[in-house]
Order: C-alpha cells, then sequence, then structure tokens
C-alpha cells in the first residue's frame, strides 16, 4: 500500500520572529503584504489579527486578495504594475519597511527591485526556501508555513503590547484611510457602447459581500482586480501568474462542484470565453447554476494594449460580420446562440443601466433552471486599462474619480451588506 508522504511546514522560531516583530517596531511607516500562502495555509484571520494589533496596514497581492476585507481600516490596496489600485501604489511608495507574509514579490507587484526597496526595510516570510532572496535580498528573511510564523508573531504582538512597546501608528494608518478616500479611479461612465468600468460598478452593487469571483487573465482581469471588491478569503479565485486562457469556465465550475451554495459569478473576456466555451454544456448537464459575466470588446485586448509601444494592431481583432446574426453588430461569435445551444441560459446588454436589470433576470433564470446563466455586455471596442512600468509610472487612461458620484461602490461611499 502506498501512502501519501506528510506535508513538510517548516516553522518559524521564537528567536526569528522576535526579530522580525522587533524590526517591525523600529518602523514608522510599515506594511504588511500578504501574499497567497496566507489563503492557502487558513491563517486569514491570524493576519488580520496580527495587523490589527499592531495597526500595520495590509497591502493583498493578486493571490492574497480577500485575507483582510476590502471595507477594513487597515486594507490599504493593492500594489502593482496591473492589478493595483492607485492609493495602494502610493502607499507603497509612502512606506518604509515592507513586511512579506507567504508571498513572491512578482514583477508585476514589485516593478523594478531598484524602486520597489528603496529607502525600505524588507522582511520575507514564505514556505518555500528558493523564494527568500530570489526577486530581492530581505533585510531578514525566514522559512516558515504562514500559519506557524503569523501564530508566532500574534503571540509575540500581544505581549509587546502588554509591556506598553507597540507604537501608535495613528497618523500612518489616517494617511492610508485617505489615499484611499481620494485616488481613485472614474468607474460611472454613460457612454454607449458600455465602457468596462461600469460592468464592474453594477458588479459590486449587484452581488454582495458573500460572491465568490472567478477569472483568469486578460485586461478583464486586470480591470476586474481594479474596480471589483472581495471581502473574504477564498473568494477570489485566480489562476495567479499561469496563462491559461478559457481556465474560467470549468474553473467555475469546480468551485460551485466544491461548494454547492457558494455566490459563484465568474468574469471572462470574449476570447477568454471561446477557449473551452463548450464547457458550459457540463454545467448544463449536472445542473451546475453560476452567473457568467462575459465582457466582449471582440479583441484580444491585453496584446493589443500592449502592441500600442510598436504602434501595431495585428492579428488581435475578433469582429467579424456575423451572417446568422445581425443583431451582435459587427462583433462577430454570437455567444448567446452558443450559450443556449449548449443547454444554458444567456443575455445580451448593449446599455449601461440595462446591466443591472440583466444581472437580476440572470439570478432568476440561474435559480429556476439550475443552469449557467451568461450576461453578454457588449463594450466599447478599445479601451485602455490603467497599467505602467513602475509603481510610480502607471498610466491612467481614463478619468479619474472627483467625488463619490464618480464611484459611487468604492468602500468609502458605500456599505456592503
Amino acid at each position: 500500500m502506498y501512502e501519501p508522504l506528510p506535508v513538510y511546514k517548516p516553522a518559524a522560531s521564537r528567536m526569528q520572529i522576535e526579530k522580525a516583530v522587533e524590526m517591525l517596531i523600529q518602523a514608522e511607516r510599515p506594511v504588511i503584504v500578504a501574499g497567497g500562502g496566507v489563503i492557502n495555509a487558513d491563517a486569514a484571520a491570524l493576519l488580520q489579527q496580527f495587523a490589527e494589533l499592531t495597526s500595520v496596514p495590509v497591502i493583498p497581492t493578486l493571490m492574497g486578495w480577500g485575507c483582510i476585507p476590502d471595507d477594513h481600516e487597515l486594507m490599504a490596496g493593492m500594489v502593482g504594475l496591473q492589478t493595483a489600485h492607485r492609493y495602494g501604489n502610493a502607499t507603497l511608495l509612502a512606506s518604509d519597511m515592507v513586511f512579506g507574509i507567504g508571498n513572491r514579490f512578482a514583477n508585476r507587484h514589485t516593478g523594478s527591485v531598484e524602486k520597489y526597496t528603496e529607502g525600505r526595510k524588507i522582511v520575507h516570510i514564505d514556505i518555500e526556501p528558493t523564494q527568500i532572496g530570489r526577486v530581492l535580498c530581505p533585510d531578514l528573511g525566514i522559512v516558515s508555513d504562514a500559519k506557524a510564523a503569523l501564530t508566532l508573531l500574534v503571540e509575540v504582538a500581544q505581549e509587546m503590547q502588554k509591556a506598553g512597546r507597540l507604537p501608535c501608528r495613528k497618523e500612518w494608518v489616517a494617511d492610508c484611510q485617505q489615499r484611499k478616500r481620494t485616488l481613485l479611479r472614474k468607474t460611472h461612465f454613460d457612454n454607449v457602447p458600455v465602457k468596462p468600468q461600469r460592468v464592474y460598478e453594477e458588479m459590486n452593487k449587484a452581488f454582495g459581500r458573500d460572491v465568490c469571483y472567478v477569472t483568469t487573465i486578460g485586461l478583464s482581469q486586470i480591470a476586474a482586480a481594479q474596480m471589483l471588491h472581495v471581502f473574504k478569503d477564498r473568494h477570489w479565485i485566480n489562476c495567479g501568474q499561469a496563462g491559461p486562457l478559457g481556465w474560467t469556465i470549468p474553473a467555475a465550475l469546480g468551485v460551485c462542484a466544491a461548494d454547492p451554495k457558494r455566490n459563484v459569478v465568474a468574469i471572462s473576456g470574449d476570447f477568454d470565453f471561446q477557449f473551452l466555451i463548450e464547457e458550459l454544456a457540463v454545467g448544463a448537464q449536472f445542473n451546475i447554476p453560476y452567473i457568467h459575466v462575459l465582457v466582449n470588446n471582440a479583441y484580444l485586448g491585453l496584446i493589443r494594449q500592449s502592441q500600442r509601444a510598436f504602434d501595431m494592431d495585428y492579428c488581435v481583432q475578433l469582429a467579424f460580420e456575423n451572417i446568422n446574426s445581425s443583431e451582435v453588430n459587427g462583433y462577430g461569435v454570437d455567444h448567446v446562440k452558443v450559450a443556449e445551444g449548449l443547454g444554458c441560459k444567456a443575455i445580451r446588454v448593449f446599455k449601461p443601466e440595462d446591466i443591472a436589470p440583466a444581472f437580476e433576470q440572470a439570478k432568476a433564470l440561474m435559480a429556476q433552471y439550475r443552469v449557467p446563466v451568461v450576461v453578454e455586455v457588449i463594450l466599447e471596442r478599445v479601451t485602455n486599462i490603467s497599467m505602467g512600468s513602475e509603481l510610480d509610472n502607471v498610466m491612467e487612461f481614463e478619468d479619474i474619480a472627483d467625488n463619490a458620484a464618480d464611484a459611487p461602490t468604492e468602500t468609502c461611499f458605500m456599505h456592503y451588506e
């Protein structure tokens, strides 16, 4: 009989953790960067407890998103060149220490190592020894399972608190909150064809606090990470640094199968959706209901945007005149007919004011027929999503928000239940 080997989980020593906490105490403007390792270790509650004890703002990575609720006062936003918030990048650049737990310092998060580390002490805790020092050389590296490390971090922080050694960070936290209220991107557009920002705004309104988002890669993923909100660990299911177009549909079905009570909403661009569209039939066959939001610009959007640097628009257009479906207005594949042919329900939306009713209709159809329901929103063909080459050089291609009306679903303006 073969038996699986026990999983090796290295644990930080008390001495290592005490040194890490001492470094944290000495910092004036520290941030915690929490990666996917925190979620994999089921340590989100400990992470939040440690942050609250020490009053240190938390920056989740894309894979760590949900380890602290988006509306928590210490949630400082995501950081990076693409899947990031304006306020998150500004807070990282204002910090003097990065306390990394279960993260890998991926280049979409850091930008150049020189800019990321300039003027900052770095602590890096990770279960994988080869990750320590792979991207940047930390001032303190600790090989440890995230939960084991956080258990000790909470214990030591509680002792420091009782001894009156934890500094007051009210001013630093207030600065972070001020950035979170003011450095926002506009989402409320009334344009026809629809701007993608409006789709994510309506998703925030429609799906609530318990929603579990599933998505893959592309401009749709980047925009989703910039504009959606996640409030629980394991409620942002993403493929990380892999690039498997087509992953979203089978992944959404897998999440539903693993947790049938979960409120699953998937997000795809048109090319990701077409890659494995036939898997919708599995959802129909086995009565696996979920909502799939399809943002359709008939383009390979991320590749198109990357080609701008070379003044190109080469082989990235998916639009054509469909002789069998004039109603798609030159956007090529009739996803509604295909989805219906695979035994699912589908709705197509052309105007921003019709998005919210479509989501409500999708919920009703999903409950009635117990199959996947596709909500296709026809977008403007070209939208450039915020990204750049450095944390201080992210280009904003669209308007930024000046007031609550510009970004009504930001957590500083909207209460989520």
